[in-house]
């Protein structure tokens, strides 16, 4: 792949990544509660869910939804009432846990976060058919096309990594300098309010969009 392509992928790609959707903002939602800890489950459940994402794009999927309106549907409503759950759920959390979830949680704490950034970023339709629309522009149809997507997704799982990681100290680093009981939970319903919103954004977002 000429390396003027990758450079253009890349910086696509981190465009793209700076825009914040539900994926970011359920990992803004962890961070408020869990604090900079919470990335040790974010990132990699983000980075599989983009993994998962794109190769089932490249595989086919992609043009499975694009072309049925009804499949797209189903997916994206189902994507928004689980954003809608994640968001009732975090707005109703004791703010008086919060410091102990990071600490006292163990393992268990941090497994329920991977698999929810998994499932939001991996089973977002948008995502879907925006990668089998995106990233065909920086394949070379003379060249094998295996070692291209190999490239390309290594790339992209890899900036949407550090994009996690981030967004987790950023609003990990402002929590940990904001102790009280009133604003955790000011923060914790903030939190909750961008899963909802999210969710929202996602049920009635355009199927062309």
């Amino acid at each position: 792949m000429p390396l003027e392509i990758w450079i253009a992928f890349a910086l696509a790609s981190t465009a793209l990544l700076t825009i914040p959707g539900p994926t970011v903002m359920l990992v803004v939602s962890y961070a408020l509660r869990h604090g900079r800890a919470s990335g040790w489950a974010t990132v990699p459940g983000v980075s599989l869910g983009d993994l998962t994402a794109m190769t089932v794009s490249l595989a086919g999927a992609g043009a499975v939804l694009a072309a049925s309106a009804q499949l797209f549907t189903v997916l994206k409503l189902c994507g928004a009432a689980y954003l809608i759950w994640l968001g009732v759920k975090l707005w109703r959390a004791v703010p008086e846990s919060l410091e102990m979830a990071p600490v006292r949680g163990g393992s268990g704490a941090f497994r329920p976060m991977f698999w929810n950034a998994y499932v939001v970023t991996a089973l977002n339709p948008k995502s879907i058919v925006f990668f089998i629309a995106f990233v065909p522009q920086f394949v070379s149809v003379q060249a094998p096309l295996v070692p291209q997507f190999a490239i390309l997704i290594a790339t992209f799982v890899g900036l949407a990594a550090i994009n996690t990681v981030v967004w987790v100290l950023l609003v990990g680093e402002m929590r940990r300098r904001i102790g009280r009981p009133g604003v955790l939970r000011w923060m914790n319903r903030t939190g909750a309010g961008f899963l909802i919103g999210a969710g929202l954004l996602t049920a009635f977002a355009r199927r062309s969009a």
